[in-house]
């Protein structure tokens, strides 16, 4: 697989996240600050969520303060679903029912080892193919079309 991942700012926890990645086998592109760049939250979010729309990579994953700010960028581009995650629940359940294709993590709010557990739950999980939340996937992709008309 390959994962975009980005940042405006490197730390215990980008370098603890990226080193867990990276042994489990996952070619990472890396973006913002995470790639030696001078890069604020909203660089970092663009270069990782294009990439991700563009299908340069499968999926994506961002940090930043609270996680709230590269979120709202990420979501901006089309085909693009992040989603903020504070605990596993939340990543299985961004995967499954809303087939994020964009992990986001808070730098302040999440420790490393609850990190590592997050990305681990959204790495192994994907999206449902059961009729309902097709359907909700579905709805979600016409909504992004009718307004970035």
């Amino acid at each position: 697989m390959k994962m975009a991942i980005g940042s405006d700012s490197v730390g215990n926890l980008t370098d603890t996240i990226v080193a867990h990645l990276q042994a489990k086998g996952i070619e990472l592109v890396r973006c913002g600050a995470l790639a030696g760049d001078q890069a604020d939250y909203v660089d970092a979010a663009r270069a990782v969520a294009e990439a991700v729309a563009s299908g340069a990579c499968e999926q994506g994953l961002l940090f930043c303060n609270t996680g709230t700010g590269v979120t709202i960028i990420a979501n901006k581009i089309g085909g693009v679903r992040a989603a903020l995650c504070v605990d596993s629940f939340a990543a299985k359940i961004a995967r499954l029912a809303n087939n994020a294709n964009v992990l986001v993590l808070s730098v302040r709010m999440t420790g490393e080892m609850l990190a590592k557990g997050i990305v681990d739950t959204w790495l192994a999980t994907e999206p449902s193919t059961e009729e309902r939340r097709m359907n909700f996937h579905r709805k979600t992709d016409e909504v992004d079309r009718e307004y970035r008309k």
